[in-house]
């Protein structure tokens, strides 16, 4: 999803970590959808946790209603009825999202890997009879795994040329910042240093030669906080 402005931040981080914690593991929506969700208000909690149990109430029966649909199929409908059941929080589609690909990764015969967001919003448009929702759902998942696969090979092009321009550098710095940006969409000093263990001169001398030599590009256009990812295929010689 994307964010709407710079003051979003703060809570677009606290969202994407409890999003990569639920993906990662714990019960699934499907066991206990509350402990899932973990919304808490400590003002309000007793009331949040009734009002959600009577919304999920509803969203988990029709869900094990479709048990003997593919698990792909039920990621889908999950989806779409997560706002009907009222169970969405003004308009955020997050939990909607990541509930959907536990769903589609579940019974060990789902899909591990399903990057709807990545093959365009068309994959989560809310609109059409459940068949169009569906097709338009199962066409999304394809264009996004597609776009992943070539953005894939591209890093792995990306990697043999990087290390034809590199080979005469010395010292463990330049293959440790190359292997980083390899596995890294986005990459900063900061990050550099914590995760290479090179100093901050050693990291900002080598991501300088290697922009300079167009192996990767600073994405930010600022002078502070800047963040690199590789770039083109076509290197300066």
């Amino acid at each position: 999803m994307r964010l709407s402005g710079a003051q979003d931040d703060p809570n677009a981080l606290a969202r994407v970590g409890w999003a990569v914690r639920r993906l990662t593991g714990g019960p699934g929506p499907q066991v206990d959808l509350a402990t899932f969700l973990d919304r808490r208000d400590p003002e309000n909690l007793e009331d949040n946790a009734e009002r959600l149990k009577d919304r999920a109430g509803g969203w988990l029966e029709v869900m094990a209603a479709a048990a003997d649909l593919h698990p792909i199929t039920r990621a889908c409908m999950g989806f779409h009825l997560w706002s009907l059941a009222g169970l969405g929080q003004h308009g955020d589609q997050i939990e909607a999202a990541v509930t959907a690909s536990r769903i589609a990764a579940s019974d060990e015969k789902g899909a591990i890997f399903a990057p709807l967001a990545m093959g365009g919003a068309g994959g989560l448009r809310v609109s059409g009879l459940p068949p169009e929702r569906l097709a338009r759902w199962l066409d999304g998942m394809d264009s996004a795994i597609l776009t992943a696969m070539r953005t894939l090979d591209d890093i792995e092009a990306w990697t043999g040329r990087a290390e034809n321009v590199m080979a005469h550098l010395s010292g463990r710095t330049p293959v440790a910042l190359r292997k980083l940006l390899m596995e890294w969409p986005l990459v900063s000093a900061p990050m550099a240093e914590a995760v290479t263990g090179a100093s901050r001169a050693a990291v900002q001398r080598n991501l300088a030669w290697m922009e300079a030599n167009g192996l990767i590009r600073e994405v930010t256009g600022q002078g502070r906080f800047r963040m690199w990812k590789v770039g083109s295929l076509q290197v300066v010689q």
